[in-house]
C-alpha cells in the first residue's frame, strides 16, 4: 500500500474565504513526508540537521480540483521515484472522501552542504525511495484491477 498520511483541516490553513490557502497545501505535503521519512525509520532529527548533505526542493507546483474546507478529512498518498542519481521527486495526491481535491509535486536535489555542489543520493534515501516507489505502484495495480472488475 501506498504510504498515506491522515490530516484533519484546521482553521488555521484557511484563507479569508474559508478554504485551504494555497501556500498550505505544500507545508501538509512536507508534514506528509517528513512522516513517511520516520515511518521508515529515518531520524528526523540527524536528516534535517545533517552538516553534510541537504535535500532542497527545487521545483514545487500544486493543482486543484476541489476547495478544501476546514474540518475535512484528508488523505495524502506520496509517490517518491527517483529521477536520477542526485535527485528525486514526490508526487502527493490528496483526497477527501476518496475524491482527489489537489495533486502536488516537489522536486529535491541532494547537495553536499559544505561546497553546494550536487552528490549521488545516500543509501538510506535511495531505500526510502524504492520501499515506497515499489509500495505505491503495488497499490496503483491493485486499484486498477478493482476499477476494471
Amino acid at each position: 500500500m501506498a504510504f498515506a498520511y491522515y490530516y484533519t483541516v484546521r482553521f488555521q490553513d484557511t484563507d479569508a474565504a474559508g478554504v485551504v490557502y494555497f501556500a498550505n497545501v505544500l507545508r501538509i505535503c512536507h508534514e506528509a513526508y517528513e512522516v513517511s521519512l520516520a515511518a521508515s525509520s529515518i531520524n528526523l532529527k540527524s536528516f534535517f540537521t545533517n552538516p553534510s548533505v541537504a535535500f532542497p526542493i527545487v521545483h514545487a507546483n500544486v493543482d486543484f480540483f476541489r476547495p478544501m474546507y476546514c474540518g475535512d478529512n484528508l488523505v495524502i498518498s506520496l509517490l517518491p521515484e527517483k529521477i536520477g542519481s542526485d535527485k528525486f521527486e514526490i508526487t502527493y495526491e490528496m483526497t477527501v472522501d476518496e475524491v482527489i481535491a489537489a495533486k502536488a509535486i516537489t522536486r529535491h536535489t541532494c547537495i553536499d552542504v559544505s561546497i553546494r555542489s550536487r552528490q549521488e543520493l545516500p543509501n538510506y534515501m535511495n531505500h526510502w525511495l524504492e520501499t515506497n516507489h515499489r509500495d505505491a505502484e503495488g497499490a496503483e495495480r491493485r486499484r486498477s484491477r478493482e476499477e476494471v472488475i
